[in-house]
């Protein structure tokens, strides 16, 4: 009976904890439930708040306020991109590859008909996105102006096909909202929108910016001078203040001890505060035998150590050490890494500066350390393009020639610099080295074949282009340097390198002029140059603050114990 009874009271039990069971679990899922259709509900507002559907919009005033609300976001209807943060990169991650580039003034545009999209980007990052789709024939010029007011600026744009109106609405602080109809006349007084645009407010002020720059200054921001000594002397001065140079590149001879260099690099910024722009503060620091900053640090590897340990976080790690190294002192670029491969055992002037002769290698050792460099707020230049390693002289001494095609080139020492590209590499410094079946007369670094055609067409780049040193004996025996930078800014180079000697950059700098006032080189051509650069300033933020202390010793366990970890 007592067993009975204890197994009756074991029975109501457990009918008690099945219905309370029962219960909970229908109050979950009815909770679920009402979460869900809230998070759908959510999701629906969301969506309907960035469709242009008809299905989701029922007139032209929705429409147009739908559009509005998104452009405040720097973001257009139906896409995820938004202007001023969107990498270019990613736009082609969901969108694919574009049916076509356009180049223009403002910048490149990629055009992707399927999705009626065109993306104007810069330095890689996305500034414009316009929208043509036939769902904004339902929107009028008169209506437009009747729910937003009249726009804060009109403008017209008229060629041999086109004749339009731009209303312009600065919608915030970030972003302008441009409406483009065709110009109203006696047969259409009322048009429909043609397309739309959302465009950052910086793109449109540094175009302000440049219109509002001397011809000296927009020159000077394409040189980068050598200078002489470890301090600021008269002719440094010149070249700052009356000359307007753009950056400087620092040698072993100007570099002898911490603080030396910290003062150094602070009196520079001191004397370039009466300027507009920052300068650029340029340095071979490469690693191994190429560096400039032996009285401070700790040897680094060469980029062959690094290409024999095979270790993509080594070569990361070492990047970043690279960057840590120069943003200490206040340099804010690194001519590094090397991305040539070394596939010519003779050559003379790559060797251990290379990851090794395995093209796959190099590209996945020298993006990393790319990366890392970049990743320190340090601007990093690859070289040396089209590629270096197959040379058998140094074009310090004489004019390397390499016969490959461009069908060679593609297979083997393009492959580092189509990734760097496509990783997001902000400089490539052209090379002194001759292709005679690419271009049999000029040498890459004064070619347009390479520069305009190969590097920016063929493989879009478009970040800022520099030569290699002008005063190299590949070029000053076949040219005067003074012509070199003319031919060079011609082919499309936008900044031209001139390491030694205060007479071979003033002199330069004259030529460049002339050629500009003789119509050789147009002032637009010099434009397109000064934008990438200016933007490459911007987007490394640099300025002209000064500072107080470099911490070396710091900087020097990192090395040692980056050594521990890789040599364990």
């Amino acid at each position: 009976m007592l067993w009975r009874e204890d197994m009756y009271k074991k029975g109501i039990f457990i009918f008690l904890a099945i219905i309370a069971a029962v219960l909970t679990l229908t109050l979950l899922i009815k909770d679920t439930d009402v979460l869900n259709k809230q998070n759908k509900q959510s999701n629906k507002d969301n969506e309907e708040n960035n469709q242009l559907t008809e299905t989701n919009t029922t007139s032209p005033n929705q429409l147009i306020e739908t559009i509005i609300s998104n452009a405040e976001k720097g973001r257009i209807p139906d896409f995820p991109f938004i202007a001023g943060e969107t990498s270019f990169k990613e736009v082609i991650n969901e969108l694919g590859d574009p049916q076509s580039l356009t180049h223009t003034v403002s910048g490149n545009y990629a055009n992707f008909q399927q999705s009626d999209l065109s993306i104007g980007y810069e330095l890689s990052n996305v500034f414009d996105i316009r929208l043509n789709n036939s769902i904004l024939n339902e929107i009028h010029l008169e209506e437009l102006k009747e729910f937003a007011g009249e726009p804060d600026q009109i403008t017209y744009y008229k060629d041999q096909t086109t004749d339009q109106i731009i209303l312009t609405y600065h919608v915030n602080s970030s972003y302008k909202l441009k409406w483009i109809f065709s110009k109203p006349n006696e047969q259409d007084p009322n048009p429909t929108v043609h397309h739309i645009s959302v465009v950052t407010q910086a793109h449109e002020q540094l175009t302000q910016t440049i219109s509002e720059m001397t011809l000296d200054e927009k020159i000077g921001q394409m040189i980068f001078a050598g200078i002489s000594g470890t301090v600021v002397d008269q002719q440094t001065e010149n070249l700052i203040l009356h000359d307007k140079i753009g950056g400087i590149i620092f040698f072993n001879r100007n570099l002898n001890s911490p603080s030396q260099i910290l003062k150094l690099l602070n009196n520079l910024k001191k004397v370039n505060s009466n300027n507009n722009f920052p300068l650029f503060f340029g340095i071979d620091e490469e690693g191994g035998q190429i560096s400039r900053l032996q009285s401070a640090f700790t040897p680094l590897p060469s980029n062959q150590v690094v290409g024999q340990v095979n270790n993509v976080s080594f070569a990361y790690e070492l990047g970043t050490i690279l960057g840590k190294e120069l943003s200490t002192f206040g340099f804010n670029l690194d001519f590094a890494p090397v991305l040539d491969v070394n596939s010519n055992p003779n050559n003379p002037v790559i060797g251990n500066r290379s990851y090794g002769n395995n093209k796959d290698l190099v590209a996945k050792l020298g993006v990393e350390t790319m990366k890392g460099i970049q990743s320190k707020n340090v601007i990093s230049v690859i070289k040396h393009f089209p590629g270096h390693g197959d040379t058998s002289v140094d074009s310090h001494y004489e004019l390397p020639l390499v016969n490959k095609s461009k069908e060679e080139l593609q297979q083997l020492e393009l492959i580092p610099f189509k990734k760097a590209i496509a990783e997001g590499a902000d400089v490539i410094m052209i090379a002194h080295i001759l292709l005679p079946k690419i271009d049999p007369s000029s040498p890459a670094s004064m070619s347009k074949t390479i520069i305009d055609g190969l590097l920016r067409d063929e493989l879009s780049f478009d970040g800022v282009v520099i030569t290699d040193d002008l005063t190299m004996e590949a070029i000053t025996d076949n040219y005067s340097i003074s012509r070199a930078s003319v031919e060079s800014i011609k082919a499309g180079s936008d900044i031209i390198l001139i390491a030694h000697n205060y007479e071979n950059i003033t002199s330069s700098v004259q030529a460049i002029k002339n050629a500009i006032n003789n119509g050789e080189l147009s002032e637009q051509r010099i434009n397109d140059s000064v934008r990438r650069i200016l933007l490459l300033k911007e987007k490394y933020k640099l300025t002209n603050s000064q500072i107080n202390e470099a911490n070396v010793d710091e900087i020097n366990e990192l090395i040692n114990q980056l050594e521990e970890k890789y040599n364990s």
